[in-house]
């Protein structure tokens, strides 16, 4: 079974709306979770991982570069034959929401802030590894 490169390129998107949620929603996430006494946050795989994620959004932008996912899903475009987001209108929709015009400096100022705030969280409520980590040195 082959699929289009228009297919491909909407499922891309798809993917990558579910990693940009992957990125944003474990902050208020963990600030609830705190909050409510959730056990489930401080999970090491969870909080590590999203600093991960962070880590490389973050750095991936200080160094002027593209997110790989935006440029597969480009390339995937044009082997389509589009000029642009001429697409369903559900895949639209998630374009201009993931796709905001804006300078490149704007994007690494707010995803630097945002991983701070990340950081701020791994202190705030630290995952289990910092935890095991301090009662082993008592």
């Amino acid at each position: 079974m082959e699929f289009s490169p228009l297919f491909l390129a909407d499922l891309l998107l798809w993917l990558h709306t579910l990693i940009i949620a992957g990125a944003v929603l474990p902050v208020p996430l963990v600030i609830i979770g705190k909050c409510m006494k959730w056990q489930w946050i401080y999970g090491n795989w969870f909080r590590f991982g999203h600093l991960g994620l962070i880590a490389f959004v973050v750095v991936n932008t200080w160094f002027g570069n593209l997110c790989p996912l935006t440029i597969w899903e480009s390339n995937l475009r044009i082997a389509a034959g589009e000029k642009g987001y001429s697409q369903s209108f559900v895949s639209t929709w998630f374009s201009q929401l993931i796709y905001i015009d804006l300078p490149s400096y704007v994007f690494a100022i707010a995803y630097s802030a945002f991983g701070l705030l990340v950081l701020f969280l791994l202190w705030w409520a630290p995952p289990h590894y910092f935890n095991k980590r301090q009662s082993q040195s008592t």
